[in-house]
């Protein structure tokens, strides 16, 4: 029974990340079309650090990544203080709506950003379809994540500790920078890690917000694949890939330290 359970965890495994593996070796492929691999080559990066549309979208994508990240995590942590430590009205029914943005199908999501964007530029005239619509479209599902995984963290904290720094005299805000905030500090950070890499990554959301110079690399990739499957796209890919798995090892890292 151990073994086929073993054997069916390496199907599953395959499964998921075998396409993966594939990108990867095809990136380092000689050859320009096909699958069929004729030699080792560094030559697709080459061509891809040389083209300028690449750095502008890169530049684009870590723009909207890191303010849109900045944003949810503050947002996120405040939020989780607020569910943890504090007694208000609709208290459950809030704790509940942290889940739809996780659970409701990013198209869904995609396109009410889209008709809500598209009614508050015909009342207001702001904001046109820009980088500033793709960060805020980005914060709408990270602060999600990022409160669920900073309330996971706050969960484990003794109330003790702040009762005893109240006790002593610290005020609220003292309570939560001098006590609060270093014990929950690895939950903040895996939650901002991880609101990191779903921005990196995503494309429908962003492909329903951005307008013209908002271009990122998903969307770049994507455009890419629509004209022929090119190795700067196997390239480009595999760069994305390994970023975001360094964002998440570290986040897990972090959320897996002991109080």
């Amino acid at each position: 029974m151990r073994r086929l359970l073993a054997l069916h965890a390496l199907l599953v495994y395959l499964f998921l990340y075998l396409p993966i593996l594939v990108i990867v070796a095809l990136s380092f492929n000689e050859s320009r079309r096909g699958v069929r691999f004729t030699g080792f080559t560094l030559d697709w990066y080459q061509a891809l650090f040389q083209d300028p549309r690449v750095l502008e979208y890169f530049l684009n994508t870590l723009l909207v990544a890191f303010v849109s990240t900045l944003a949810a995590t503050v947002l996120g942590t405040l939020l989780a203080v607020g569910l943890v430590r504090y007694r208000f009205p609709g208290k459950g029914f809030l704790s509940y709506l942290l889940y739809i943005p996780v659970v409701v199908p990013d198209v869904v999501m995609g396109v009410s950003l889209l008709l809500l964007f598209a009614l508050a530029r015909e009342v207001l005239g702001f904001p046109r379809l820009s980088l500033l619509t793709v960060i805020l479209g980005h914060i709408t599902f990270q602060v999600a994540f990022v409160t669920l995984v900073v309330r996971s963290r706050l969960l484990l904290l003794d109330p003790a500790l702040e009762e005893a720094a109240r006790d002593l005299g610290a005020r609220g805000w003292q309570t939560f920078w001098h006590v609060t905030l270093p014990l929950a500090w690895p939950g903040v950070a895996a939650g901002a890690l991880l609101a990191l890499t779903l921005s990196l990554d995503d494309f429908v959301v962003t492909f329903f917000t951005a307008g013209p110079g908002a271009t990122t690399l998903p969307l770049y990739i994507y455009s890419s694949v629509k004209l022929g499957v090119s190795p700067k796209v196997h390239a480009l890919s595999t760069l994305i890939i390994g970023l975001s798995a360094f964002f998440l090892a570290l986040g897990y890292a972090l959320s897996r330290r002991r109080i």
